[in-house]
């Protein structure tokens, strides 16, 4: 997908995010994101090791695919996150999920490989994606694509970036013609307008780059899990943009079951417009 100008977009429209009780410190969320950052591209040495090679692959139950890198990120993740953080819970989407982590004021919600398709047909479409979640919103997150590398990332009030460059949505407000990344199968089709509809693999990465200009929005009407979405929905939040439900509710994370129904990403006037046109839709 080609480049724009990044633009800011407007912030009317913004729906308010529930704040946590025991929010954490700038301070705090600051050095988060730093550890968030600095292991994540350490874990992109891992995955690179892997990407265009020879390595196991097999079908978890439900048939979606998992590689040995899967599972090799997974666990330098885990290992050097917890030890640094051993009173925050854990959850992703390679390990056997605790329930333990609902009684947690932190966790860390983590996709060691967002878009595992893309990786084992040697597409650069995949991210590694890492987020600290306080009482349901996440504060911080990081969504780093090891084969370009570009690393996206943003805590709560302290703006968003990629590698260190402040991004924002860009500020198209028509549907018509914009550029939507998500399923051509459910978004050329009535009633939907002409848009131009490209697709990635990873889920993050498709709402990275509407964070930082690159795309004006994208949309999912299937089910969705926390580790896809976490990371990236701070990001796109502190970049102006919006990342909701079919009906415009906020995200909440971190719950009994972590399974999101859809999901809508574009700045504030494009989000309202194709929250409206899905309003009775989708349930």
């Amino acid at each position: 997908m080609p480049a724009r100008d990044r633009q800011a977009a407007g912030t009317d429209g913004t729906n308010p995010v529930p704040g946590p009780s025991h929010a954490p410190t700038n301070k705090k969320a600051r050095e988060d994101l730093k550890l968030l950052e600095d292991t994540v591209r350490e874990a992109g040495h891992i995955a690179r090791k892997f990407y265009g090679g020879d390595y196991k692959r097999w079908s978890k139950e439900g048939g979606s695919p998992v590689t040995e890198a899967d599972l090799a990120v997974n666990k330098y993740l885990c290992d050097e996150l917890t030890a640094a953080r051993p009173d925050y819970a854990w959850l992703s989407e390679e390990n056997t999920d605790d329930p333990a982590r609902l009684s947690r004021h932190a966790v860390f919600i983590i996709d060691p490989i967002d878009g595992t398709i893309a990786f084992l047909k040697n597409r650069p479409h995949f991210t590694i994606c890492a987020a600290v979640v306080i009482e349901g919103r996440p504060c911080c997150g990081v969504v780093y694509n090891p084969i370009t590398d570009e690393l996206y990332s943003a805590s709560t009030d302290n703006g968003a970036h990629r590698n260190d460059t402040p991004i924002r949505v860009a500020a198209r407000d028509g549907l018509e013609g914009c550029a939507m990344l998500g399923d051509r199968n459910q978004l050329t089709q009535s009633p939907w307008p002409a848009m131009h509809v490209q697709n990635r693999n990873s889920v993050a990465y498709r709402l990275v780059l509407v964070a930082d200009g690159s795309a004006d929005a994208s949309v999912s009407l299937t089910a969705k899990r926390d580790w896809d979405l976490a990371a990236a929905d701070v990001i796109l939040h502190e970049a102006g943009g919006l990342l909701t439900d079919a009906n415009g509710a906020t995200l909440i994370y971190n719950r009994p079951v972590t399974i999101q129904a859809n999901l809508v990403a574009a700045n504030p006037v494009l989000h309202s417009e194709i929250t409206t046109l899905l309003n009775g839709r989708v349930t």
